[in-house]
């Protein structure tokens, strides 16, 4: 009988936490602490009672103690492998779950569809419980103790990968007034484009540019408050102006957003403006932001310094004088203690030297292996040595695999992201390897930064229990 599948990948690091999965006449428990757990699950046809309706219900709920924290569910047709209905239908509406203030739920759904080439075969969900990580600086390196004399990199910061990628708002404000042929300008690649324009005409095209720009550039899912409450504590940003063809639409405001080719994201100032409030209402945390602009095309205009720097103390001026700005020298040499007496705990980096683990044909990957097989090539001593910190890459990126984002926007659409679709796969192999590796090959005052795509609680636990581990040295 046919039958569709679902792979899931579960993290749990709450005692007396439980994660239930469960189809039609299948149920699976999972409640090891600290285990990177994976396994498929089969919606079988004779499984459901209906002779002409097909669709099993996936269904996952967390508990602790008992009690129910949360239930989420989608429909699985066994015959034609669709998914639909539910609380999973689109992973724009999975946002992270906080219970209380001492635990987080993150979660995600990839919908595989009738399956798709190479893309996978199963849908794909991911379920991380995890304790939120609003102060985990302060829970590592309490103030007044030893542990925050130890030098600030020594930490292990998590990190959301293209964190001004987390919604479709800036992009959706530009098609709504100009039309989806403007597509063509924000992505900026002429081979990406050849390929879908071979499979339909220009007007089709239009139509479903939004699936286009979500498949290609869409990384984070949760509002930036959220991320750092999960415990992200580095991010790079890529400030720049509108596309120059963009800005006589009016479509939006002039100003600076984070962008991905010449797909704008989340303002600059927004950004801004909410780290420095998270750190006020947080005081013993600490976030790094660093200032790129990889890949970002020649006609969205960079900023200034004087740019840059108007932008900067507006945010500090907003914070009341309770956040001072660091910099690379103050990052590299003082400790969380004196980093914190001097309020510096916004270290603004630009375009600092740094060692990733990041290439393009290594993390061009569905499976997460090439990305596993190149950390210990690039973590050397050698290759650590004068490098500002380290950046553990851990997101595949299947937007560089045109055969892959093809397939995403013309056979599916805007819930199955190419770049989703990798999620849980990479993260049982890349999460595991830092946490067994990372104390033996980085440097130990080495700063180290895990970034990931939509940045989950297991990416925060494992990062912040090797803080630990560093800092009791």
């Amino acid at each position: 009988m046919p039958s569709k599948g679902v792979h899931v990948f579960t993290y749990i690091a709450v005692p007396g936490c439980s994660i239930e999965l469960s189809v039609p006449e299948q149920t699976i428990n999972v409640n090891e602490l600290n285990r990177f757990w994976n396994g498929t699950m089969e919606v079988e046809a004779f499984a459901i009672d209906s002779l002409f309706d097909k669709r099993g219900r996936f269904t996952f709920k967390v508990f602790r103690d008992g009690n129910l924290i949360t239930e989420q569910w989608i429909d699985v047709n066994a015959i034609t492998g669709n998914a639909s209905g539910g609380t999973m239908e689109s992973i724009a509406n999975t946002p992270s779950i906080f219970h209380g203030d001492d635990l987080i739920v993150c979660y995600g759904l990839y919908e595989a569809g009738r399956g798709h080439d190479i893309l996978p075969n199963r849908h794909q969900c991911y379920i991380t419980v995890t304790p939120n990580y609003s102060n985990w600086i302060g829970n590592v390196a309490p103030p007044g103790s030893d542990l925050e004399n130890r030098p600030f990199t020594r930490l292990v910061l998590p990190s959301a990968h293209d964190v001004g990628m987390n919604s479709m708002q800036s992009s959706e404000a530009l098609l709504q007034r100009v039309g989806g042929a403007v597509v063509g300008t924000m992505i900026d690649d002429n081979k990406l484009l050849t390929q879908i324009a071979d499979a339909l005409s220009g007007r089709a095209i239009a139509l479903i540019a939004p699936n286009i720009i979500f498949s290609l550039a869409i990384t984070q899912k949760d509002s930036l408050d959220a991320m750092l409450r999960i415990g992200a504590r580095y991010f790079e940003f890529r400030p720049a102006h509108l596309h120059n063809a963009l800005v006589p639409t009016g479509a939006l405001p002039d100003r600076l957003y984070f962008q991905h080719a010449a797909i704008p994201g989340m303002a600059y100032d927004a950004f801004l403006r909410e780290v420095i409030t998270f750190l006020r209402e947080h005081p013993t945390e600490i976030v790094v932001v660093q200032l790129r602009w990889d890949g970002v095309v020649e006609d969205c205009k960079r900023p200034s310094d004087d740019e840059k720097r108007e932008y900067l103390e507006t945010a500090l001026r907003e914070g009341n004088g309770e956040i001072v700005a660091g910099n690379l020298d103050d990052m590299k040499r003082m400790s969380i203690a004196e980093l914190r007496r001097e309020r510096k705990r916004l270290i603004m980096l630009d375009m600092v030297d740094s060692l990733s683990t990041y290439t393009d044909e290594g993390n061009a990957t569905l499976n997460g292996d090439s990305i596993v097989e190149a950390f210990p090539r690039v973590l050397t001593p050698d290759n650590q040595r004068g490098k500002a910190f380290v950046n553990i890459q851990c997101q595949a990126t299947a937007s560089n695999i045109p055969r892959a984002v093809v397939i995403s926007v013309l056979e599916a659409g805007v819930t199955t992201s190419c770049l989703l679709a990798t999620k849980g796969i990479c993260d049982s192999k890349t999460l595991p390897w830092c946490r067994d590796n990372v104390l033996r090959t980085c440097e130990l005052d080495q700063l180290v930064v895990m970034m990931n795509d939509w940045i989950d609680g297991a990416t925060a636990d494992v990062a912040v229990q090797l803080s630990r581990q560093r800092l009791e040295r």
